[in-house]
């Protein structure tokens, strides 16, 4: 038998935790992951699966040394350990474990009266004040506390008639005077109230926020009324009346109307496949809630709630009329830096997708793509940059000498009789305080191969987290990590990647930058078409860049080429004769100052103090 820890074994232990259980449970529930701090953290929560919200993201993770969980969201808070995920996901932890832990977790068993509950008078006198008739009472079998009459008690029955979960609702609430409204039995498996007194019909299921409201549909002659456990933002139940749930073909939400919403409508939405229809919002007649409804205007305009019902809108079908009415020429764009370029495209590069950069390796584009970074973070932007070819300390010190220009960088002539050049310490650490907090790197260094397949999700998350809107992914090839295999696989992952990517920055109004190669062998006159790899990388793109040599340029010199322009149409396949400056690492054309100044130099008195011993001299 397997030692496991003290705290796990219950009497007598069958399992130790091992780290790759949490990643074989991460496999098992399908979930995006990333490894940060001994943690594996899931974009979603596996229990409360809440909407991908900036403050719903990473809130579920298991420690890698100890193996327990814990969901950070208050509205969930769930925690456990391995054994815990086993009983709840139907994960296997092992033969010996699996014979010896029950599949599912354990919640307590309620003990069932012989005879259906009796409604007591004083449960039967407050619901008839809620309009709630007393054979309804009778059928959900609602009563009080023998000692304490002011509280409701409703019992929750299964589809079977077992009772799993039982709440309390005070009926003389007083904010002042008391701390809860509503409370449940510890250790009950969270149902859907009213699933018993539900017909054997399937066509149509109401889900309502609150028990009385429930009860108030069931009033008004509508079968198969049934409300939330926890109120509308707990959903500990779905994983327990999924399958109960997916058996009908129609989800009527009637949640309570708050501030120009429907509460449950997003989540019932995002949760099953089912036609899901809501009530109208007129029909709420100013109401709060059915209860409300019911009280107010009848049973009568309860149903009509219900049969007037309508489909929850697609998502991603919108009416064109609704459309608005951007004028493109006054979009935000991002300043290149590179005077005719951005003449070109009106004032820069567009947000909103993907910026295409291309050449031969060796050529100069990822200096090219680095530079318009520096103009972004200059620009008051924050960006994010993934290096694949580039160590974190060589990427630094490539985008420290392009901020620091000629004019901070000091020449020298090393041991070999070579000419190098530096930058002081004292101008590195002013650098990197004008950049700290707008500028992030993708830790390639920390990492192995595998969990670089989730730079997708590491660069939304950078997004939302951040508020990045100008994003660096140089290059492509080593951005997707390709696993060995056939080749037209490899173009279909590419084309995936490059769509994907496009959506991001369609989502989230923001400017990727795409470092791609060409072709080795090129038989193309199509400037488009000469990217190494899937056709669609182009398609997809907004703008298409080319920077490469030219026999009828000097050696220092390059060709900018724009062969895509999305947005307006102008295109300079021609392209534009630009220098290059070995010192400063920068990129310049007619019209550009090689020595721009970014401003990170400026103390108190306007001049950079750098000590004697880093001063180097060139003779």
């Amino acid at each position: 038998m397997v030692e496991v820890r003290p705290e796990w074994r219950g009497g007598v232990g069958v399992y130790e935790f091992r780290e790759q259980d949490a990643f074989r449970f991460a496999r098992h529930v399908q979930a995006q992951t990333l490894e940060r701090n001994g943690e594996l953290k899931f974009r979603l929560c596996p229990y409360c699966n809440p909407k991908p919200t900036r403050d719903n993201l990473n809130s579920f993770s298991i420690n890698l040394a100890t193996g327990q969980f814990k969901c950070l969201r208050s509205t969930c808070g769930v925690s456990g350990n391995m054994i815990t995920l086993s009983r709840d996901f139907d994960f296997s932890l092992g033969n010996e474990a699996d014979e010896y832990y029950s599949p599912r977790r354990r919640f307590r068993k309620m003990k069932m009266p012989p005879e259906p509950i009796k409604p007591k008078p004083e449960a039967v006198a407050y619901l008839t004040s809620r309009g709630i008739s007393e054979k309804v009472i009778k059928k959900y079998q609602i009563t009080v506390q023998t000692e304490h009459t002011n509280i409701l008690v409703f019992p929750f029955l299964d589809d079977a008639g077992r009772m799993q979960f039982v709440k309390y609702r005070k009926t003389d609430f007083d904010r002042e005077k008391d701390k809860n409204k509503e409370w449940c039995e510890a250790d009950g498996k969270p149902i859907l109230f009213g699933m018993a007194q539900c017909s054997g019909s399937f066509d149509r299921l109401v889900i309502t926020e609150g028990q009385i409201d429930s009860l108030s549909v069931a009033e008004s002659g509508i079968e198969n009324a049934v409300s939330v456990p926890t109120g509308a933002k707990g959903f500990t139940w779905v994983p327990y009346c999924w399958d109960w749930v997916n058996k009908f073909s129609e989800i009527v939400v009637f949640g309570d109307y708050e501030k120009g919403r429907i509460t449950l409508l997003e989540e019932v939405s995002s949760r099953f496949k089912c036609t899901i229809k809501h009530v109208r919002e007129e029909d709420y007649k100013g109401c709060k809630d059915a209860n409300e409804i019911l009280k107010k205007y009848g049973p009568d305009q309860v149903r009509t709630c219900v049969e007037h019902a309508v489909l929850v809108p697609l998502k991603s079908v919108i009416e064109l009329s609704d459309v608005a009415n951007v004028d493109i020429f006054k979009l935000p764009k991002l300043k290149t830096g590179i005077k005719q370029l951005d003449r070109l495209l009106y004032g820069g590069l567009p947000f909103g997708g993907v910026v295409l950069v291309s050449g031969k390796p060796g050529e100069g584009k990822s200096t090219l793509a680095s530079q318009i970074l520096v103009n972004a973070v200059y620009q008051e932007h924050k960006c994010f940059a993934y290096s694949g070819e580039l160590p974190n300390y060589l990427f630094r010190s490539w985008i420290d000498f392009q901020i620091a220009g000629g004019s901070h960088i000091t020449e020298y002539q090393n041991k070999w009789g070579d000419r190098n050049y530096t930058i002081s310490d004292t101008n590195r650490n002013l650098i990197a305080d004008w950049y700290r907090g707008k500028c992030f790197l993708y830790d390639n260094q920390s990492v192995d191969g595998e969990e670089k397949e989730s730079l997708l999700m590491i660069t939304e998350n950078v997004i939302m987290q951040y508020g990045v809107d100008v994003v660096l992914l140089d290059n492509l090839m080593t951005a997707l990590d390709l696993e060995p295999g056939r080749a037209n696989d490899k173009y279909e992952k590419q084309s995936l990647f490059v769509k994907k990517l496009a959506r991001l920055a369609l989502k989230y109004n923001v400017l990727i930058l795409l470092v791609a190669h060409k072709r080795k062998n090129n038989f193309t006159t199509n400037e488009n078409d000469e990217i190494s790899g899937s056709g669609d990388i182009s398609n997809l793109a907004t703008v298409t860049i080319a920077y490469e040599k030219d026999k009828e340029l000097t050696p220092g010199q390059r060709r900018l080429k724009v062969s895509k322009n999305r947005l307006f149409g102008r295109v300079e396949t021609g392209g534009y004769v630009l220098d290059y400056d070995e010192k400063s690492k920068r990129i310049y054309g007619e019209g550009d100052d090689l020595w721009v100044d970014y401003g990170w130099d400026r103390l108190g008195d306007g001049f950079a103090k750098v000590s004697d011993e880093e001063e180097l001299v060139f003779d």
